[in-house]
C-alpha cells in the first residue's frame, strides 16, 4: 500500500473503530444514504402471487455481481412484494440471515437491469439515495472494518439475524459522490486483476489434480515400467495390463466378513469417495448419529470396505484401524496377506476403470442410490503384479504425487496471499487510508 498517496488532511471520525479519515469524508448511519428493504419473499403464502425469478442466499456467495443471465430459482410472490422487492441496478443485496454472525452482511451488488428478479427471504435489499453510488456502497460492505459492525448485532436462535432497526443504523463513511465513483472503479479494475489471477491459480490447481489422479490411475493399472511388455486381459472394461501381472476374480483374493458389534463401542468408521474410511470423530459432519450402535459390522486394519450406496462415486477404502461401521457396508478380508498391498488395493479399486464398472454393474431404482452387492465383488475381475512391484509402485506414487502437492500447496498459498492484499485494498480504499483519483 505505500505506492498509493494519502489524502493531504484527515480529521477524527469520532468512531474509535473507524479512526482519522479524510477531512472532506463523514460518518453516516446506513438510514440515512440508503432504503433498506428486509425481504420477506416466500416466507407466507399471499394472494395474487405471481411466478418471479428469486435472487437467493446461494446467488449472493457466489457472485459479487448479480446479473441477468443467471440461473436464478423460480418462486411466488404477491404483486405487492414483486413491486417492493423488484431488483434495480444500483441496488445492493446483502445476508440479513445465516448459519454464523460470519456469514452476516455479505454483498452482492446489481449490475445491470433484470427481468423479474426479486430479492429473496434471507436477504436484505439496499438502495441507495441520491448523492451515495451504490457500487461504492457495495465496496464498502465488502471492508471486513464496516462488515464487523454487523456481525456483533446479530442475533437469533436456530440461525442469527440482523434485524432492520441494526441494519439501517450501522455506520458507513460518506465521501463526495465523485471520490465515491473513482474510488468504486479503482475497485472494479484492481480487483478484476486479482480475480483473474486467483482464476488462473485455480485452474492450475485442477490441473494438478488432475495430472495426479492421471499418475495414479496408470500406475495402478499400467505399472511403472514404460518398457513393460503389456497384453490383452481379455476383460474389455480393464483393457491391456503387462505381460507379467496376474488377473482374478474377487472371490478369489478376498473372504466377506460379518462380524457384529456386542456393546457398538469401538470406534465409528466412515466411508467416503473422498477420503476413504476414516474415524467418524475426525469428520465435521452434521448428519443423524445412532443412539446405538449395537449391532454394527467390525472390521480390523487391512479390510477392504465398501459404502454399498456409494460404491458408485468410489466410496470404499482399506481401514488403517479396527472399529465398526455401518451394517449395510461390504466387508471384505484378504485371503492371503502377501498377495495385495492395502495401499495398491484401495488406489486400483478407486480407479476410474473400477468405479466405471461399479456404476454399469450396480443395481437400483434411481442413479443415486445404485448398490454394488457382494456377488458383484466376488465376480469382479482384479489385476496385480508381484507383491514386491506393488510397493515399488507405491513408493513411486508417493514421490510424484509429493511434487504435484507442494505445487498445489504452493498455488494455494499464492491465491490466500491474493485474497489478502484484495481485503486489504478495498479496506484501505473506502476508509481513505489510500487516496486512488
Amino acid at each position: 500500500m505505500q505506492r498509493f498517496e494519502r489524502y493531504s488532511g484527515y480529521k477524527d471520525s469520532g468512531v474509535d473503530w473507524i479512526g482519522e479519515i479524510p477531512a472532506g469524508w463523514e460518518v453516516k448511519r446506513l438510514g440515512f444514504i440508503a432504503n433498506c428493504f428486509p425481504s420477506n419473499i416466500d416466507k407466507h403464502s399471499k394472494k395474487n402471487e405471481k411466478t418471479v425469478r428469486l435472487c437467493n442466499y446461494t446467488d449472493v456467495y457466489k457472485n459479487d455481481f448479480i446479473t441477468d443471465d443467471q440461473e436464478l430459482m423460480l418462486a411466488t410472490a404477491s404483486v405487492e412484494q414483486i413491486e417492493k422487492f423488484s431488483l434495480m441496478v444500483g441496488d445492493v443485496i446483502i445476508t440479513k440471515d445465516s448459519e454464523t454472525a460470519n456469514d452476516i452482511a455479505v454483498p452482492a451488488y446489481v449490475k445491470e437491469t433484470l427481468t423479474n428478479v426479486v430479492c429473496g427471504y434471507h436477504l436484505a435489499m439496499i438502495r441507495p439515495y441520491t448523492g451515495l453510488y451504490g457500487k461504492y456502497l457495495f465496496r464498502a460492505f465488502q471492508s471486513k472494518i464496516f462488515n464487523a459492525q454487523f456481525a456483533i448485532c446479530s442475533n437469533g436462535i436456530t440461525r442469527v439475524g440482523l434485524g432492520n432497526h441494526d441494519l439501517k443504523h450501522g455506520l458507513f463513511l460518506t465521501p463526495p459522490l465523485q471520490e465515491q465513483t473513482a474510488i468504486a472503479n479503482f475497485l472494479d479494475e484492481k480487483t478484476t486483476k486479482i480475480d483473474t489471477a486467483i482464476a488462473q491459480k485455480e485452474q492450475m490447481i485442477s490441473l494438478l489434480k488432475e495430472r495426479k489422479q492421471i499418475l495414479i490411475q496408470k500406475a495402478v493399472t499400467k505399472g511403472v515400467n514404460p518398457d513393460a511388455k503389456m497384453k490383452d486381459s481379455g476383460v474389455e472394461w480393464i483393457g491391456e495390463i503387462p505381460k507379467h501381472w496376474e488377473m482374478k476374480r474377487g472371490k478369489f483374493l478376498f473372504t466377506e466378513v460379518d462380524e457384529r458389534s456386542v456393546d457398538g463401542q469401538e470406534e465409528l468408521l466412515s466411508v467416503s469417495h473422498m477420503t476413504g474410511v476414516t474415524p467418524r470423530s475426525e469428520k465435521k459432519v452434521s448428519m443423524f448419529m445412532a443412539e446405538d450402535y449395537t449391532g454394527s459390522k467390525t472390521c480390523i486394519a487391512g479390510d477392504l470396505i465398501y459404502n454399498i450406496m456409494w460404491a458408485w462415486m468410489g466410496a470404499l477404502g482399506v481401514a488403517n484401524q479396527a472399529g465398526i461401521v455401518s451394517p449395510s457396508y461390504g466387508v471384505y478380508r484378504r485371503k492371503d496377506n502377501h498377495t495385495l498391498n492395502t495401499k495398491f488395493i484401495e488406489l486400483l479399486l478407486k480407479s476410474t476403470q473400477y468405479v466405471a464398472y461399479y456404476n454399469k454393474v450396480s443395481t437400483g431404482l434411481h442413479s443415486s442410490r445404485l448398490r454394488f452387492y457382494s456377488h458383484m465383488f466376488f465376480n469382479m475381475e482384479i489385476v496385480f503384479p508381484s507383491l514386491a512391484e506393488q510397493e515399488d509402485i507405491i513408493q513411486h506414487i508417493e514421490t510424484e504425487t509429493a511434487k504435484i502437492e507442494n505445487s498445489i500447496i504452493l498455488q494455494q498459498q499464492q491465491i490466500t496471499k491474493l485474497k489478502e492484499y484484495k481485503s486489504i485494498l478495498i479496506d484501505h480504499a473506502v476508509t481513505g487510508k489510500i487516496k486512488v483519483a
